[in-house]
């Protein structure tokens, strides 16, 4: 059978998109269906269908899932204990004694993943150079490994102290357990990690080994469904850091899999920035749940190496995105003081907003959107999913009366509150970076994030927002451009100076046989993989490093020095006359999957766009029945424009522009539209 279809579903807390490419043609379908959080593969191959894929015609699938960061929210992963060096089994519980919130004496740190029963210690020691202080002990290993069979525990996660420079400790415990505790799913600090900050790498063991059994059975699952369909081609997870990795290695690593699900809007953005030949571009992802601001800088991703999950670090690469919650299922509520609060907390995929007529009550985002006009029934969501606009009402009534507002005012509010959280996330990620919102423009993803992006923009003197094609699935769209990704680390602290040819072959050749090894056998060929040196370098006595290109020279210490002092002003505003050192050695092994390349969209012959009919929108109580012209952006054109006030409805998602904007048609199909301005904000 002649595999070529690409298939590619990211699963979110209220949609499952997808989209199918034919590479053949280059035709692309975007799509939705409701997220089935309770049998998390229905809906998974419900999106197979919704695009009309044959499974067994798929030569490659690419998925997200928020599975394992769920699990973590919710604290209902696996009964999970850690294994430490003798004299250092509250490492874990301990953490970091910095505070984050300074002024705020309710605060209370987010509760750990185990208590300090479930901690346990061995006799051993290694040094931070790898020679052995204590030998292991494999009679009191055994002692412990007994302890954990028979307590019931469905996972471990071993960290021994310095097992970044020498893991043979940590094998030796795997090798233990699995005989003496078979059915427990085991993590090794070291096979995640192999960098120094013992905490850091406790904690994302712990991590990995709490969310293992939950995440490798559902992929396990899906994989045997896949199978039993027909698929035979490569099954493909986004990770954390932006790229890809194989199913088969996701369910042994899925820590790296938790902060993935915005990671293939990140993806797509970059690919997209490269097409448009837009260099600098704020994302901003608004589905049914949350909202997820990224940056893209001179056509690259920021990437940060580690991140956190509700304080807990995660010692691994990770994409930079703030993620906030303010979503279209988003509810509106009234705090103890009775103003007027809107989010974290969603409708999420059952009930969802009132307007769905799915049962819900609460009034949300979405039925403020409806209220005000910006949504309606006269066309439907992903064309299946008609709109109340009577159920919105009657969900706004009630909070309206107790405010003394009309539903139409408060929907307005609704939308206000949303806006101003969504600019707070913007900021976070420019502003407070010394970075100013006015050098970008904005990209607007998801299905909500045409219906805020021009009012943010507006507030934030962003002149122009870009919507791509596919805007409400276009994570799926991104992961289609993922390549398989595998990073490897050796922390090695010594001052720059001293980082001879010796020193830098020795770390690189063993982590290159290593990332060779690991995508060939994941079927990629020599010349269809990339390694990618890079280190870790600070000044002396600092506690943050950057992360720079290692160069391809012969003396490679002044190409660093300039880097680096080109970096660190980028980065922190300033530079020193300080010497150097080098914290970390790094290297990207990336196997290259072929990109979709979306088609240029034909020009029209002759006249201009018609609009489909009108809607009307509720602006101010001045202005309470604006008539805003409705386009079927499936009608669109290449070259085509648009003047404000204007809704275009697609079959995903819906943009909203005012009067005064200004929306032309790029030759990807890409939204253009430029601000114009005006003496009232529709925010």
């Amino acid at each position: 059978m002649d595999r070529t279809t690409r298939v590619a579903v990211d699963v979110g807390g209220t949609f499952t998109d997808v989209v199918r490419l034919t590479p053949t043609s280059g035709e692309l379908v975007f799509d939705k269906v409701p997220t089935t959080p309770e049998a998390p593969t229905t809906g998974v191959f419900a999106a197979f269908d919704k695009v009309g894929a044959s499974i067994d015609e798929v030569v490659m699938f690419t998925h997200g899932t928020t599975l394992g960061l769920n699990a973590l929210l919710t604290r209902t992963g696996a009964h999970t204990a850690v294994i430490g060096t003798r004299g250092f089994r509250d490492v874990y519980l301990l953490g970091r004694t910095d505070r984050r919130v300074n002024y705020d004496i309710t605060y209370r740190k987010p509760p750990a993943l185990l208590e300090r029963y479930d901690t346990f210690e061995v006799t051993e020691r290694s040094r931070f150079d790898g020679s052995v202080h204590t030998p292991f002990d494999a009679q009191d290993a055994t002692r412990v490994a007994k302890q954990i069979a028979a307590h019931g525990y469905q996972a471990v996660a071993v960290a021994f102290l310095h097992a970044y420079a020498n893991p043979e400790h940590e094998q030796l415990m795997r090798d233990i357990l699995l005989e003496h505790a078979p059915g427990v799913a085991v993590t090794l600090s070291h096979e995640l990690s192999r960098e120094y900050r013992e905490y850091e790498r406790t904690s994302t063991a712990v991590l990995d080994a709490y969310i293992k059994p939950l995440v490798g059975t559902y992929l396990k699952t899906l994989e045997q469904r896949l199978e039993s369909q027909g698929f035979g081609g490569k099954f493909l997870m986004t990770r954390s850091g932006g790229g890809a990795m194989t199913a088969r290695a996701a369910r042994e690593q899925p820590v790296s899999l938790v902060l993935s699900g915005p990671a293939g809007g990140v993806i797509g953005a970059v690919a997209f920035a490269r097409l448009i030949e837009e260099p600098n571009l704020i994302t901003i992802d608004m589905g049914g749940t949350s909202l997820d601001a990224s940056l893209v800088l001179d056509h690259e991703p920021v990437l940060y190496q580690g991140a956190e999950f509700e304080s807990l670090p995660i010692n691994m690469p990770s994409l930079y995105i703030h993620t906030i919650g303010a979503g279209g299922g988003s509810i509106a509520w009234l705090d103890d003081a009775g103003a007027l609060q809107v989010g974290p907390q969603s409708a999420g995929a059952s009930p969802g907003p009132a307007s769905y007529g799915q049962g819900g009550t609460q009034p949300t985002f979405t039925d403020a959107a409806v209220a005000l006009g910006y949504l309606g029934s006269d066309t439907a969501l992903g064309g299946t999913l008609t709109l109340d606009a009577a159920l919105a009402e009657q969900a706004l009534a009630p909070m309206a009366e107790t405010l003394g507002l009309s539903t139409h005012a408060l929907a307005r509010g609704i939308t206000q509150i949303s806006n101003t959280k969504i600019m707070g996330a913007v900021r976070a990620i420019t502003v407070d970076l010394g970075r100013d919102p006015k050098d970008f423009a904005l990209l607007s993803l998801g299905g909500a994030g045409g219906l805020v992006a021009v009012d943010v923009a507006r507030e934030l003197d962003i002149p122009t927002v870009i919507v791509p094609p596919g805007q409400g699935a276009f994570c799926a769209f991104g992961m289609l451009m993922a390549d398989v990704q595998h990073d490897f680390a050796r922390t090695n602290v010594m001052p720059l100076a001293e980082l001879t040819p010796q020193v830098t072959s020795r770390a690189y050749t063993d982590m290159e046989q290593q990332a060779r090894e690991r995508l060939a056998d994941e079927g990629f060929a020599p010349g269809s993989s990339r390694l990618v040196r890079t280190l870790d370098v600070r000044y002396a006595g600092q506690e943050h490093s950057v992360t720079i290109p290692f160069p391809d020279d012969p003396d490679p210490i002044p190409t660093i020095e300039a880097t680096f002092a080109e970096v660190h002003e980028r980065q922190y505003g300033h530079v020193m006359p300080d010497p150097l050192e080098v914290t970390t050695l790094r290297l990207q092994g990336i196997g290259r999957v072929d990109k979709p390349r979306l088609p240029e969209m034909p020009r029209r012959a002759g006249g201009k766009p018609e609009p489909a009919g009108v809607r009307t929108v509720y602006v101010t109580e001045d202005e309470p029945k604006a008539q805003y012209a409705l386009y079927i952006r499936e009608g669109l054109l290449a070259g085509d424009v648009i003047t404000g006030p204007a809704v275009v409805a697609e079959h995903t998602a819906t943009s909203v522009i005012h009067a005064g904007d200004r929306l032309e048609v790029g030759a990807h199909g890409e939204l253009i539209i430029h601000l114009g301005k005006t003496e009232e904000s529709h925010s």
